[in-house]
């Protein structure tokens, strides 16, 4: 970044090719701004007090004094440079993705923002790379989170008031170089598809009336979250031929998804993970690195997923469930490596 010292003289501070001329504030009535003034009170307001724009008033004048400012600037911007709002407007333009809105720029910040209820995909190296530039900075949440229409997603930022367009015009080319391998740019989401699902409840103790049901319900509700159902519900006792046979009526009526609850610990009563291999299904993985889930399987039968959940479920509230479920919903097919991953950041006890 060029030293903002450098070259003042007489009122002048010259950026790079650009050059402010600074006004007293007593002298700046009718003066139109060339940025937004931020005001501070601390516990209280944080945010734009004067927009870029503004045509500064006599009125004006103490409340300038307010926030700090006895002189002002006029900007003689130069070709080579960008003013903050063009900077940020420009760098959230080009990372913005699918289903990806920017707002409007407001103190060198433009904010991108979700239309839609999915996961939100972030690549990670584009964001390293562009905040290695200088002078500009990304600030994103989490790759592969939950996110909702009007949920922030990003923020693109100019930290001086001049930007060098060489720094925008290289975040620009590390967007499409990601658009042109992948598909999309680097903040986008992925909209969750409406699956139904069929489960089959395990469970001696619960195929006999011994104990009231508790996974329909919990599981049921995960699903009305992401806009999907169980379409149908069934019971099995601890017996692995009967739940073979369950595994096998739920594939044949065309569900989405299956899901499969109750023994899945290593007690040997507990049947349904051989049940599931038995049944043809092509294991993933019997087990997660995340806590609370450590003992869910999950695997694809004929290419449907295939879920076998532990008790956890019922009253954790997030689980290694919530995660590989928001996935599927969105689209991705589950390799071993994707279940790896999840031991880092995994525990949520």
């Amino acid at each position: 970044m060029n030293d903002p010292e450098q070259g003042r003289s007489a009122g002048v501070t010259r950026i790079g090719s650009s050059r402010l001329t600074e006004v007293k504030v007593e002298n700046a009535v009718g003066m139109v701004l060339a940025h937004d003034l931020t005001q501070i009170l601390p516990g209280e307001f944080k945010g734009r007090l004067f927009r870029k724009g503004h045509v500064v008033t006599e009125e004006d004048l103490p409340r300038l004094k307010d926030i700090g400012k006895e002189n002002l600037y006029i900007i003689d911007l130069a070709d080579t440079d960008l003013h903050e709002d063009d900077a940020a407007l420009r760098m959230a333009r080009a990372l913005s993705g699918s289903h990806v809105a920017c707002g409007e720029p407001g103190e060198g910040k433009v904010t991108l923002k979700s239309t839609v209820h999915g996961l939100v995909s972030i690549s990670r190296e584009a964001v390293d790379a562009i905040n290695r530039l200088g002078d500009i900075a990304l600030a994103t949440v989490v790759d592969r989170r939950v996110v909702r229409p009007g949920d922030a997603l990003a923020a693109t930022r100019a930290i001086p008031l001049i930007v060098p367009a060489g720094k925008v015009e290289e975040v620009e080319r590390i967007a499409q170089s990601f658009r042109d391998a992948w598909g999309d740019a680097p903040v986008s989401v992925r909209p969750f598809r409406r699956m139904k699902a069929g489960l089959l409840t395990t469970g001696s103790e619960v195929y006999s009336g011994r104990i009231r049901d508790r996974f329909g319900p919990a599981v049921s509700a995960k699903l009305a979250e992401f806009g999907s159902e169980v379409a149908e519900q069934r019971f099995a006792p601890d017996d692995r031929h009967t739940i073979v046979n369950e595994i096998h009526y739920l594939r044949k009526q065309g569900y989405d998804m299956i899901l499969v609850t109750g023994g899945m610990s290593v007690d040997p009563d507990d049947r349904t993970p051989a049940a599931i291999a038995e049944a043809g299904a092509d294991i993933v993985s019997y087990g997660t690195p995340m806590l609370p889930g450590s003992m869910l399987l999950f695997g694809y039968l004929q290419g449907v997923p295939i879920f076998g959940l532990p008790g956890c479920v019922m009253h954790d509230p997030y689980t290694s469930f919530d995660v590989l479920l928001s996935r599927v919903l969105a689209g991705d097919t589950i390799v071993r490596e994707d279940i790896v991953e999840m031991g880092y950041g995994g525990l949520h006890r």
